[in-house]
């Protein structure tokens, strides 16, 4: 599968041809799941009830579980992510004082039926 190239809050890319940058297979599928994690419930308006919504969690006191639940629940529904082997997700608090979490998720990309490493962190 391939998609437009754009990172988190950043901006489109320009490809070696002068085109957009374009990414494919699991880079495809680690924009689709930070897109999913990191967009609000309601912010997208063709589907009001897309997205994780993590950043609720910034300023709060992190609690592991309730970030870990909220990624399985997220990556289950994202079609690009295999069902099996489940997703293998664990959040950790690395710096309480400033409110800094580490998640590390290991999923299985459906185009590839390779396993994927992604962190998001926080703080």
């Amino acid at each position: 599968m391939i998609d437009i190239a754009l990172e988190w809050a950043g901006d489109f890319s320009v490809g070696s041809t002068g085109d957009l940058a374009l990414v494919s297979d699991s880079d495809t599928t680690n924009q689709r799941v930070c897109r999913r994690l990191l967009t609000n419930p309601g912010d997208y308006l063709w589907r009001l009830d897309y997205g994780g919504g993590l950043a609720r969690f910034v300023g709060t006191p992190a609690e592991p579980a309730d970030i870990e639940s909220v990624v399985r629940t997220q990556l289950a529904l994202e079609s690009a992510v295999a069902a099996s082997p489940a997703p293998q997700v664990s959040a950790s608090v690395i710096d309480a004082a400033n409110g800094y979490v580490v998640a590390n998720i290991t999923y299985s990309d459906v185009s590839s039926g390779g396993p994927v490493q992604l962190n998001v962190s926080s703080g």
